[in-house]
């Protein structure tokens, strides 16, 4: 069975580090309209995969209608963890080639490189940076020209505490020429970098490691593989790596953040290991419609159920985790939103701004919901919304505003990096709701 990423020791950098990226957030370096990021499509969903392969092996199982709905049917990374140069490029081609046919995206996570995990429960790679290199041309000889999603090497870059100096030094360079050498063979491809998460190093400290490691080259990097950390928490520390690499001359790079199993607790520091941890559950659902300027797409990286290795072999599918992880989680999008509606709000001193509603997925019991915030003809330095909650509906998880609920009317005001807003100017928010979706009707007022 392959290896998957293990948590071991991440406890160990300082928590301190939130408050590290909450202060450059605060800087207010990323600027610029708020929209999706760069990826639009549908994702490939891997019908060879562990949890569709026990599915079809399980029908009569009670779990599996909970596994079959919430998980087997979502996109997840496909790993390629086995040192197979022989035979890597007639795999990566099958896969690409399926996703091609059925038009979606597939993403590919690499994990090769020599003395990966630091010799814990996923050790393992290529035996030498020489034979790295060229499983990668291999690995790149496969994708044909498409595009594809590269998760290249989870813990690379955050995990270094086994090496020394001049072995940081070669592995930044083997990572370096190895984005070139994707990015040579397939110019479509779409490369990301290991960016840890937002409780381990601070946004500075990985986005020096970034730099190091050539994400120049790359089209950005991606955050919580394998670990539980919250979608705002994330998006706030991509914002400030990207804001760190915006200040060494770097942009344009974007974030991918593993929602596979963040949608529960967090819980103590030191909790990397989902084996034996049922306070956790999947979160959102993959997508690369993210409404979120800096983040390119919410993969489930980590395929729910598929171990750590503390408690279990790493790697290998285990019912029950993925059972814990997707029963008590809403069930996936089945249709569109109703149509946005807009609701301008003129307030006194000639600014103003507009507010657009749409509702972006839906589920039993449950919707996620998008508000764009468009300034009018003069530039304004704030704005707040006004929502009326319909009956049932209550909003939970928000993210690029801060939320306050009195009785049936939420409030949203700006943070500080999306307030001000130039003449024409957008700026978006997301959340999630319990109850039924509905088209909402936000009243902007802008200061």
């Amino acid at each position: 069975m392959r290896d998957l990423p293990w948590r071991a020791g991440r406890w160990k950098a300082a928590i301190a580090t939130m408050a590290v990226a909450c202060a450059a957030v605060t800087a207010g370096l990323v600027t610029g309209d708020a929209q999706a990021g760069t990826l639009s499509g549908s994702l490939y969903r891997d019908p060879s995969s562990q949890v569709v392969r026990w599915v079809q092996a399980n029908s009569g199982d009670a779990r599996t209608p909970v596994i079959r709905d919430k998980v087997a049917s979502q996109p997840q990374a496909r790993w390629l963890a086995a040192f197979d140069p022989g035979t890597v490029t007639s795999e990566v081609a099958g896969v690409v080639n399926a996703a091609s046919s059925a038009n979606q995206i597939p993403v590919l996570a690499v994990y090769e490189i020599p003395n990966r995990d630091c010799g814990g429960a996923s050790a393992g790679g290529a035996p030498d940076y020489t034979q790295y290199q060229q499983w990668v041309s291999a690995f790149a000889q496969g994708m044909g020209g498409r595009t594809v999603i590269v998760i290249l090497e989870t813990d690379a870059l955050a995990l270094q505490t086994c090496l020394s100096g001049s072995e940081v030094g070669a592995r930044d360079q083997a990572i370096s020429q190895a984005v070139q050498t994707i990015k040579r063979a397939d110019s479509n491809a779409k490369v990301y970098l290991d960016g840890g998460h937002s409780a381990w190093n601070s946004a500075t400290e990985q986005g020096s490691r970034l730099k190091a490691a050539g994400v120049q080259y790359a089209d950005g990097f991606f955050t919580n593989v394998s670990n539980f950390q919250p979608l705002s928490n994330e998006a706030a520390y991509g914002r400030s790596i990207i804001s760190y690499l915006q200040s060494q001359g770097i942009s344009g790079k974007h974030q991918i953040i593993d929602t596979s199993r963040n949608g529960g607790s967090v819980g103590a520091q030191g909790d990397w290991c989902g084996d034996d941890n049922t306070d956790h559950r999947i979160g959102a659902y993959p997508t690369l419609d993210t409404g979120d300027q800096n983040v390119d797409g919410y993969l489930w990286i980590k395929p729910p159920g598929e171990a750590d290795g503390c408690a279990y072999p790493a790697g290998n599918f285990v019912p029950d985790l993925a059972y814990n992880l997707a029963k008590d989680a809403p069930n996936p999008p089945t249709s569109p939103g109703p149509t946005p509606t807009t609701t301008p709000t003129p307030p006194p001193g000639g600014r103003t701004c507009t507010a657009t509603y749409q509702t972006t997925s839906s589920w039993q019991g449950g919707f996620q919901g998008q508000i764009s915030v468009t300034a009018g003809s003069s530039a304004i330095s704030g704005w707040k919304l006004t929502i009326p909650l319909p009956g049932g509906v209550s909003i939970g998880q928000l993210w690029n505003g801060t939320l306050t609920t009195s009785g049936s009317t939420a409030t949203v005001t700006n943070v500080s990096w999306n307030g001000t807003l130039a003449a024409g100017a957008t700026a978006q928010i997301g959340f999630t709701a319990t109850g039924t979706a509905s088209s909402l009707t936000p009243a902007c007022t802008a200061s």
